[in-house]
């Protein structure tokens, strides 16, 4: 967003789409005279875009402001096969509209969902660099001083918890939890903060334990000696991941649970 900041621009936006198109409303692409920011996707249906926002930028005829979105079929014409049409808005701005005060950092920005993730171990430190670009508000947890990266990804709050257990009642309304500390013990206590969360408030779409079915045979047997029930187990997530992804590597499980964790916002639409 920072490169943002600069001279006059002109904010290409998808208004609506169609059937089958590249991007969905929403994405947006600012266009300058030498550089380009974002995207619509797309292929020449970008290039075409483009072109006409430099045109506006040059300030040709039909260029004012308040105009109805322009419609592109993504068809022959476009040398597309999609098939599907897009509207697209443009929208000149100047350095004033850029300015970090104007606010357009707030207009552009994707709605993020609340994440937390308890762990800073290997996996966890993977996960943080995968999410940070993706559609959540990841917040980070740990009970150890010193677990962090210095700088951590952008957009990624860090909170200390000791005992790590204690910051469950306090996440946002609808977080997604990952669960990956490093001892089982910790594991437990955040996986049954989370169900007593549930039984109050139900408001965790997604509890994700890292480990092995083994790993959830015990923690089954100890919750339901905690008094939880199996229904109440039956929301947890364990092992985490997209099925028939097998590799161990921090990197690989962190796409993978990445993976699993965008489905969710899929399942949720």
């Amino acid at each position: 967003m920072d490169a943002l900041v600069g001279s006059t621009a002109c904010l290409v936006r998808v208004e609506s789409t169609e059937g089958s198109a590249p991007r969905e409303a929403g994405a947006w692409m600012a266009v300058f005279a030498d550089h380009i920011v974002g995207t619509i996707g797309g292929g020449h249906l970008e290039l075409q875009a483009i072109a006409e926002a430099r045109r506006r930028l040059g300030g040709a005829p039909g260029a004012a402001q308040g105009q109805p979105p322009m419609r592109f079929a993504l068809g022959p014409a476009l040398g597309q096969c999609c098939g599907g049409v897009v509207y697209l808005g443009f929208e000149l701005l100047t350095a004033a509209d850029l300015a970090p005060a104007a606010g357009l950092r707030a207009r552009l920005s994707p709605h993020l969902h609340p994440l937390a993730l308890f762990g800073g171990g290997h996996v966890g430190h993977a996960l943080a660099r995968v999410l940070a670009p993706l559609p959540f508000a990841l917040t980070w947890i740990d009970s150890r001083d010193g677990i962090f990266p210095s700088p951590t990804p952008d957009g990624v709050v860090c909170e200390h918890s000791d005992p790590v257990q204690q910051a469950v009642p306090h996440l946002a309304p609808g977080s997604r939890v990952l669960i990956m500390s490093f001892s089982h013990a910790e594991d437990l206590d955040v996986v049954a903060a989370c169900l007593r969360r549930q039984r109050e408030q139900r408001d965790l779409p997604f509890i994700g334990l890292i480990g092995s079915k083994t790993k959830w045979a015990t923690f089954s047997n100890r919750l339901h000696g905690r008094g939880f029930a199996q229904d109440e187990l039956a929301q947890v997530t364990c092992p985490i991941g997209i099925p028939g992804i097998e590799g161990k590597e921090p990197e690989v499980i962190a796409v993978s649970v990445a993976a699993q964790l965008l489905q969710t916002l899929q399942e949720a639409a």
